[in-house]
């Protein structure tokens, strides 16, 4: 520990080639979680009408094997290895020569890039510790918020605690600010569902994400609720103007808001405090 707070570049570089993995499996979880959800929800029903479902082959996070979706082959270990190997196979099957989304290789990259960010700012320390599972999960929730408008409840509870127990020793903020955050983050977004459904009689956004925002008042303290919100508000309106405008985005057809949030708490988690004062110098 000693000689990688001494080496910031080191440590740096060993969490970017981790996180790379890391970003590999967090793919599987973008992909495999809201179909596992899916299929509990499809055998909560069928319990409630006193139906058995047929058996089928178990499907986790673990099993099956990845595999082409096109022709079923199996993906091998040098075929799986981050970054490289869609690039090796020049984002095609080895088998039937299908193309491989570009989104998996951004994924892990982008996974590895924020894990150094987070390394370099705070290096070999506990609150890099935190960072990571942050980043980590909040990558995982916009990715499957942009897929499904889901903002699974198995991720940003556990994410709401783990901020509350990290804060407990002040890692980030105080406790009593992390804990009045996760209140503050909730609320907020509650007031104005409420208030755009009384307005409009439709929903604005989804519980899902006054959960997220709980979350990251539970990480970041209530003083970066504010500016979280402001981010990802910010971005969110000017990227759906955009769509409405540029690619004729169906404006009945919601736009996930929790991509956003994710970004605006990502935002939020490294120059918040300097944003924040420099908002302040300016009066």
């Amino acid at each position: 520990m000693t000689l990688l707070s001494g080496e910031p570049v080191l440590f740096a570089g060993l969490v970017f080639l981790f996180s790379l993995l890391v970003g590999s499996f967090l793919n599987v979880v973008i992909h495999r979680l809201p179909k596992m959800m899916e299929t509990e929800w499809h055998a909560q029903c069928a319990e409630l009408r006193g139906e058995t479902l047929a058996a089928s082959a178990p499907y986790n996070l673990a099993v099956p094997r990845s595999a082409c979706p096109h022709c079923g082959h199996q993906i091998t270990a040098l075929e799986n290895i981050p970054l490289l190997s869609w690039l090796w196979l020049r984002g095609r099957c080895s088998s039937c020569a299908a193309p491989i989304g570009a989104r998996y290789p951004l994924v892990e990259l982008l996974t590895a890039l924020l894990s150094a960010a987070a390394a370099w700012k705070w290096g070999a320390s506990v609150q890099t510790g935190g960072a990571l599972l942050l980043i980590w999960t909040l990558v995982t929730l916009a990715f499957i918020d942009f897929d499904t408008t889901l903002l699974p409840d198995s991720l940003t509870q556990p994410l709401l605690w783990l901020g509350l127990l990290f804060n407990l020793s002040g890692t980030y903020t105080h406790l009593a600010d992390a804990v009045i955050g996760a209140m503050a983050g909730y609320l907020v977004l509650w007031a104005v569902y409420w208030l755009f459904k009384l307005a409009t009689g439709k929903e604005g956004m989804g519980y899902g994400d006054f959960k997220l925002l709980a979350a990251l008042g539970a990480w970041l303290g209530w003083q970066l609720v504010p500016v979280t919100l402001l981010l990802s508000s910010v971005v969110g309106a000017a990227i759906g103007v955009a769509m409405i405008v540029l690619v004729k985005h169906d404006r009945r057809v919601p736009i996930p808001f929790g991509p956003y949030l994710a970004g605006g708490g990502l935002v939020a988690l490294f120059f918040g405090t300097e944003l924040t004062q420099a908002y302040l110098g300016q009066f």
